[in-house]
């Protein structure tokens, strides 16, 4: 199992962190640095920073928005960061949520599995550099009865073949995932509920493709804090937790809210997301489990992280995602540092 780190949304006020906290990850030997967008920085631009100051990790986007940009716009980006990095990117993609697809990028939220295989198959084609033509549901190219011809990819990739993820919560999108994917971005992943809640999806994709597993890489990311409070560490994610299980989305559409019941906080998720909707946001972190939070993250002593490490690996984890979290600098490279221990003393380095 390798490892990684997630270096979320740049602009939130420890940039210069985040890049010390990179080139340190580089050093350790980590495998991806993964950076986010959502409705204020861009994944590339970080990206693009990143690679120009680091020597062997791999930069991945998680996510590049699918309604932000035209297929062969994420086409020419990833062939440009894997040229420009020498062959150091991991394209991932996601849909986003109604919200932000429908207010800040005015595409509607339809049909997202089509549209994802759709946006995936136009990708894919781009950067093989052949003539680029496709007629689907949602994309034609070129547009009828126009102009525009059939023309191909000026930028050669590093590599033939990009490594291309997407970001999965729901059965349906894992199952596709697993088909048309090399591998699956993962969030709030309980060791012990990752089979039902997403694995077994994911298999079931890859053998509606004639695939097995081998290869597919599955990587979920985790919340890391050091120390020997577990509880009053636990409760630095309440916010964090109850953000996304209360506030990403609406009371119909919160693929973050199914999944927790998925994993049997049925009248808890409720809880959290009537107080957080109706504002009561701190009535929303406090109703949010313990258990819950300690599940969906790596707490406490090294070797109480490497133990909850083993039982990802045991679950199919092959990159484990960290997001080392502290108030200073210092304490988050502490804890960038505990996770190469904690693999090392789970013998799974």
């Amino acid at each position: 199992m390798q490892l990684g780190i997630n270096l979320g949304y740049w602009g939130a006020g420890m940039d210069g962190d985040n890049l010390a906290v990179a080139k340190e990850a580089d050093k350790l030997g980590y495998a991806v640095c993964w950076a986010a967008e959502a409705y204020g920085s861009d994944a590339a631009t970080v990206l693009s920073w990143v690679a120009a100051q680091t020597e062997r990790i791999d930069i991945g986007s998680a996510i590049f928005q699918i309604p932000a940009r035209q297929p062969a716009m994420t086409a020419m980006t990833a062939a440009t960061l894997d040229s420009l990095s020498g062959g150091r990117f991991r394209l991932g993609l996601g849909v986003s949520g109604p919200q932000v697809s429908e207010g800040w990028y005015g595409v509607r939220f339809d049909k997202p599995l089509a549209r994802t295989r759709e946006y995936v198959e136009i990708v894919r084609k781009a950067m093989t550099r052949e003539r680029l033509s496709y007629e689907g549901e949602h994309w034609t190219l070129p547009l009828p009865d126009g102009p525009g011809k059939p023309i191909k990819l000026t930028v050669h990739p590093q590599r033939e073949h990009i490594p291309l993820y997407i970001a999965a919560i729901g059965p349906k999108n894992l199952e596709q995932t697993g088909e048309i994917a090399d591998g699956a971005l993962l969030i709030f992943p309980a060791a012990e509920h990752l089979e039902e809640t997403a694995i077994r999806h994911l298999r079931a994709g890859r053998e509606k493709a004639g695939k097995t597993m081998d290869g597919f890489d599955i990587v979920p990311t985790l919340p890391l804090a050091v120390g020997d409070d577990v509880p009053g560490l636990a409760d630095m994610f309440r916010p964090y937790t109850a953000l996304y299980v209360g506030g990403m989305g609406s009371r119909k559409q919160n693929f973050y809210n199914q999944l927790a019941q998925r994993m049997g906080y049925e009248k808890e998720a409720a809880e959290i997301q009537d107080k957080y909707l109706s504002g009561d946001k701190e009535g929303a972190a406090a109703a949010v489990p313990h258990e819950l939070i300690d599940s969906t993250t790596l707490l406490g002593s090294v070797d109480r992280i490497a133990e909850r490490m083993q039982a990802y690996a045991a679950a199919g984890v092959t990159t484990l995602t960290l997001s080392p979290a502290g108030f200073t600098l210092e304490e988050r490279i502490k804890a960038l540092r505990a996770g190469t221990e904690a693999l090392e003393r789970a013998g799974l380095a």
